[in-house]
């Protein structure tokens, strides 16, 4: 049976048949309006879970987290196709029974084979007014508070790298050469030279002037590489709800016995 503690951590379980044969996982869980139970399920099957098929809950297990329910693969995909973005009416119900050949009256039907009562020593039949027949003792319930995390999406980063132009100014040392005359006295080393030649004359003498200029070229190379990182930082969080809790009280007259007769 599955109670109704633990309704949301079925929602996308895997379903199984009496075999181990999967079935499917958990779409909807249906709850009784009028005890809270939940009483039926949704099961999607087919490829990418676009079918979706009712199944009871009435015999249905939990199992390490997993739904496990009496019937197998095809009698799941094979019940009434009935909207599922709306409550079940009675027909639609009935229409459920007689597919899965009356699960909900199994259990009464078990229990009352051969005239015998199941169950361990003789408890007195109680009514209870508010709902259906009960043994002598009532429930309590309440609600417990289960907190968990997830992991959700807030945000993304990411690497541009993109071309800056500054301008550089280096000073690079350049030479040149100056034309400057050079004067030098007759001597008996340079006479010769001197007097090599015609007396009088027009002539020329040309000099080739060079100078250093500065020459640039640039070159691409890899300075450092950078990549993106993730760290975790824990911080906590507060989280409120309001429970519920039911509470037994006596209503009415609790006079004891005098003993006399």
């Amino acid at each position: 049976m599955i109670s109704d503690q633990n309704i949301s951590a079925l929602i996308g379980a895997d379903v199984y048949s009496t075999d181990g044969s999967k079935i499917g996982t958990v779409g909807q869980i249906y709850v009784d309006p009028d005890t809270g139970r939940p009483n039926w399920a949704t099961v999607k099957t087919g490829f990418f879970g676009t079918s979706e098929s009712f199944v009871p809950l009435d015999q249905a297990s939990d199992a390490d987290g997993s739904l496990r329910v009496p019937y197998s693969k095809d009698e799941v995909k094979d019940a009434p196709r009935i909207d599922t973005d709306s409550e079940l009416s009675d027909a639609e119900e009935d229409e459920l029974y007689r597919h899965y050949d009356g699960a909900f009256a199994a259990t009464d039907s078990d229990t009352t084979t051969g005239g015998a009562a199941t169950g361990v020593g003789s408890a007195t039949e109680g009514h209870d007014t508010s709902g259906p027949t009960t043994d002598d003792a009532m429930t309590r319930s309440e609600e417990q508070l289960h907190v968990g995390t997830e992991r959700v999406q807030t945000g993304r980063a990411r690497l541009r790298k993109y071309v800056v132009t500054e301008h550089e100014t280096v000073t690079v040392p350049v030479t040149r050469e100056e034309v400057r005359l050079e004067r030098e006295p007759i001597t008996e080393g340079n006479v010769d030279n001197a007097l090599d030649g015609p007396d009088l004359s027009e002539e020329e003498h040309e000099v080739v002037l060079t100078e250093e200029r500065p020459v640039v070229e640039k070159e691409t190379v890899p300075v450092e590489r950078v990549r993106l990182g993730t760290e975790t930082v824990e911080e906590t969080r507060t989280v409120d709800a309001d429970m519920r809790r039911e509470e037994i009280e006596l209503d009415g007259d609790a006079t004891r016995g005098t003993g006399r007769e």
